[in-house]
């Protein structure tokens, strides 16, 4: 396995680039991107905080972030800014190694809404899971089209000599959330599936409008999105690609 404060390091900034100035004019003066590392007291360091029986010991983390998730143990927080010509992307990432290795990681990455506007929610979705399956060197598979909240995702899992993946991407108005869980297949993973079921948004933003597409919702699955349950359609609603309700308080992803 990684050292984790190298994924930590390939999460928080995952296709962060890529995506970001793709179908964006490169400026005259040739500026690259640039960041800065927030490590805050007491959560840094390489193996993260223990995390004995991982199966019962799921705890709910509130993030400053905006959502709520389980994970068993105290995750560590690293925070960086990159600055790209289209502005800053803040990013956060909140992760842990338990006792036998297995990693849990959610990271979230906002991007200017201009960026988001300009270009189909798919396509974040997919750099989201192209760079983590390139920095792992892994190959894709189980990979589900999956919502929250009306929100579009991505559930796959990566294959690689570093370990097998479980993971998710959402992309919540400007924000696209990632959450992966690492671990040796021939130990498994205890906890996974109730730690990528667990994400809770906490007054999410509104949907950000595609640019050219006038009263699209940039931010909103598809009628014809399928969940992890099935079609979006035998969830109850009324209209799939009607916009959420940015005013609910805690909402949670589908299982």
């Amino acid at each position: 396995m990684p050292p984790l404060s190298r994924l930590l390091a390939a999460v928080a900034t995952l296709a962060l680039i890529a995506a970001a100035c793709a179908g964006q004019q490169k400026p005259a003066d040739d500026k690259q991107a640039t960041s800065t590392i927030e490590e805050l007291p007491g959560e840094g360091g390489d193996t993260g905080a223990p995390a004995a029986d991982t199966a019962s010991m799921m705890n709910t983390v509130n993030a400053e972030e905006g959502f709520s998730v389980k994970m068993p143990g105290q995750p560590q927080v690293q925070r960086q800014k990159v600055t790209i010509p289209a502005g800053d992307v803040a990013t956060a990432a909140y992760s842990l190694q338990t006792p036998e290795g297995v990693i849990f990681s959610i990271s979230t990455a906002d991007y200017p809404e201009k960026v988001v506007a300009a270009r189909p929610p798919e396509a974040f979705l997919n750099e989201g899971r192209d760079g983590l399956t390139n920095q792992l060197k892994g190959t894709v598979s189980n990979e589900q089209e999956i919502t929250i909240d009306g929100y579009p995702g991505k559930s796959y899992t990566v294959s690689s000599p570093n370990g097998e993946v479980k993971a998710r991407n959402y992309l919540v108005g400007p924000r696209l959330y990632t959450m992966l869980v690492l671990y040796n297949p021939s130990i498994g993973a205890p906890g996974a599936d109730e730690f990528l079921g667990s994400l809770a948004l906490v007054n999410p933003p509104p949907p950000v409008q595609r640019a050219g597409a006038a009263g699209a919702d940039a931010g909103t699955a598809d009628a014809g999105m399928m969940t992890e349950t099935g079609p979006a359609t035998e969830m109850g609603a009324a209209d799939a690609g009607a916009a959420p309700d940015a005013g609910t308080r805690r909402r949670k992803g589908t299982k």
